[in-house]
């Protein structure tokens, strides 16, 4: 039965929400374009939920890396040099848990290690 969800990302199949299908025919347009866009909206708009089904939408067709640059905080502007590290690191993990294959066989190698 499905439920009204203001706490996170919208799951169609679990949770009421408004058809977004037209928005993200467009951003996939865009995508598919190689142009840049932006999701910019106060809080409860459902940018979350956007990103979510886009990923849904295009995992096939594209490869993805799901990550936040949230608490990164000033210190990874500090020299270039921790920027790139940093951002390249935030990005490794972002492949790394959105592929369950290669998240296994990297915890595999880490027991073979051990």
């Amino acid at each position: 039965m499905k439920e009204f969800n203001y706490t996170g990302v919208c799951i169609p199949k679990l949770h009421y929400m408004v058809n977004v299908s037209g928005k993200l025919n467009k951003i996939e347009k865009l995508i598919k374009k190689g142009k840049y866009f932006a999701i910019s909206r106060p809080r409860q708009y459902g940018k979350s939920t956007c990103i979510f089904l886009l990923e849904e939408r295009l995992k096939n067709d594209f490869f993805l890396i799901s990550t936040s640059f949230e608490g990164t905080g000033k210190l990874i502007f500090e020299s270039e040099e921790r920027f790139c590290k940093e951002i390249l690191s935030i990005l490794a993990k972002g492949v790394i848990n959105d592929n369950n294959d290669l998240k296994d066989s990297i915890h595999a190698e880490d027991k073979n290690f051990s």
